[in-house]
């Protein structure tokens, strides 16, 4: 290990691969990527994303003093890597991952149970070297959970209510949780697979199709990443319109989310209320861009749409009415203890924890961590923007509630600045034909999203991974339900809301 070296002058110990835009990769042999995984240990460097290839791993870095970024790359021709996950616990279900979907073995980690092959595929290690599998369906062993008097209760994957399956494994002693441990992988759907081989712009639609609550944040992730590749500069007005439609998804799942949250707590009249603004904010994306959840709407190289003078005068109406519907909302809350007994001081997540996992969003804002893809790496048009951080200590559902409003408040002025400075202009630039590497942070509503993708000179995708927030929060709240009763879990499950979608991939 070594002393307080930086992020890039660590990996610039390794070799440069050239063409990977915005930020560098390195390859490291197996001396620098044993001493890498050693460096984490003491560094506070951040894993923003991990993925595999048929024989070589990659790891997406942030040194969190500096805020650098680039990738390692590691080299894996016997089939093995050095698991990070043994330092950084935030890796360990990127890396069982890893395993599922290229066969590369994370040696060292401790958990080496499958994670997203649940034994129905047909095939071993489908991305890697796939291999006929004909044993049926995995029989997953759960962690146990000693002591007097505990029982377990399994929930799901198949739940009451339209929601996406995953498998929630309780251990009680009456109605207090000792451990909650999760089974996810239910709609896993092959992306990476699916996104390999195809044109930009087919690829593009398949990441709008990542977390379909996240469509416009996975649009502008893939869009830049793949503009970055070709080093492709778009037009200003392009970049205005991406972070106007960012918004409005933003304030669409803010609204939607808090009252849900205060539906788990038996306060059905705030979801009525909070749907019926989001519900006027959707109809409007309809009405005025075609599309309800903006699906589609940003393309590799700019948008699919635009605004006129009257199109600006109806949203800036909408933004006044949402603020005046949600201002009553936020009233309704704040003035009703009964609802407030339930969200404050439940499902705490510690800071310390928040920062261990590297938790983005509303998850580590309420949890003291400031960290926000609008503002650290920062993208256009936010750089010339106003617009501020919330963040809270408490790390409670009642703190990330607060930290929903805050940023529904802050989307709100934000739409309003981008609609009266809105720059003329196209809004979209043609794809030049050239092969190389991109990668793209990104924030959707739920925290980072980061899209890596490699380009040939045909114009199609080579490969490309997308990771959602949701990796690094879907352990937390297994840590933020302990000690809490097992009528509470509805309630700080959905104060996450973590994708199964984008996680399952």
């Amino acid at each position: 290990m070594m002393g307080n070296v930086t992020l890039l002058e660590f990996l610039s110990m390794g070799r440069e691969v050239a063409n990977h835009r915005p930020w560098p990769r390195y390859q490291l042999d197996n001396k620098g990527w044993r001493a890498l995984a050693e460096q984490m240990s003491v560094s506070n460097w951040e894993i923003l994303a991990e993925w595999g290839e048929p024989a070589e791993v990659h790891v997406l870095l942030r040194g969190e003093d500096s805020g650098a970024i680039a990738v390692a790359s590691h080299p894996c021709p016997d089939g093995s890597f050095y698991a990070l996950g043994q330092f950084r616990p935030a890796a360990i279900r990127l890396e069982r991952a890893i395993r599922d979907l290229w066969g590369l073995v994370p040696e060292g980690l401790e958990d080496q149970r499958p994670w997203l092959d649940h034994g129905h595929w047909g095939v071993t290690h489908p991305l890697g070297r796939p291999r006929q599998y004909d044993g049926g369906r995995h029989v997953y062993k759960f962690l146990k959970a000693e002591g007097d008097g505990l029982h377990q209760i399994p929930v799901g994957p198949v739940h009451a209510g339209v929601i996406e399956p995953g498998h929630f494994r309780f251990h009680c002693q009456g109605e207090t949780v000792v451990r909650l441990e999760e089974r996810l992988g239910y709609v896993h759907k092959g992306i990476a697979g699916l996104m390999s081989g195809k044109p930009i712009l087919d690829a593009a639609r398949i990441a709008a199709r990542v977390s379909g609550d996240s469509t416009v944040a996975y649009s502008i992730a893939f869009a830049r990443a793949v503009e970055a590749a070709l080093g492709l500069e778009i037009p200003p007005r392009a970049h205005w319109l991406r972070a106007l439609l960012a918004e409005l998804e933003r304030v669409a799942n803010h609204l939607f989310d808090i009252g849900a949250v205060c539906n788990d707590a038996a306060f059905a009249i705030m979801l009525a209320h909070m749907g019926a603004l989001r519900e006027k904010l959707l109809d409007s994306n309809a009405r005025l861009f075609g599309h309800r959840l903006l699906m589609d709407r940003v393309i590799p190289g700019g948008v699919a749409v635009t605004v006129d003078d009257d199109a600006i005068a109806r949203l800036l109406a909408l933004v006044a009415s949402i603020r005046k519907g949600f201002k009553r909302g936020v009233s309704l809350y704040d003035q009703t203890p009964s609802l407030l007994d339930r969200t404050t001081g439940t499902g705490i997540v510690h800071s310390t924890l928040a920062h261990r996992f590297g938790a983005s969003g509303f998850v580590g804002r309420a949890s003291s961590r400031a960290v926000d893809a609008r503002k650290l790496p920062g993208y256009p048009p936010y750089d010339d923007l106003d617009f501020t951080i919330p963040v809270l200590a408490d790390g409670d559902v009642h703190a990330r509630v607060v930290i929903r409003m805050e940023e529904i408040r802050i989307s709100l002025n934000l739409i309003e600045q981008i609609l009266t400075r809105l720059p003329d202009g196209a809004v979209s630039a043609p794809l030049p034909m050239r092969a190389g590497e991109g990668v793209a942070l990104v924030e959707s509503f739920r925290g980072e999203v980061a899209l890596w993708v490699r380009l040939s000179e045909a114009g199609k995708v080579v490969r490309a991974h997308p990771h959602d927030p949701s990796w690094f929060q879907w352990p937390l709240l297994e840590a933020a339900i302990e000690g809490n009763i097992v009528a509470d879990f509805p309630l700080c499950n959905k104060s996450f809301n973590c994708s199964y979608s984008g996680h399952d991939l």
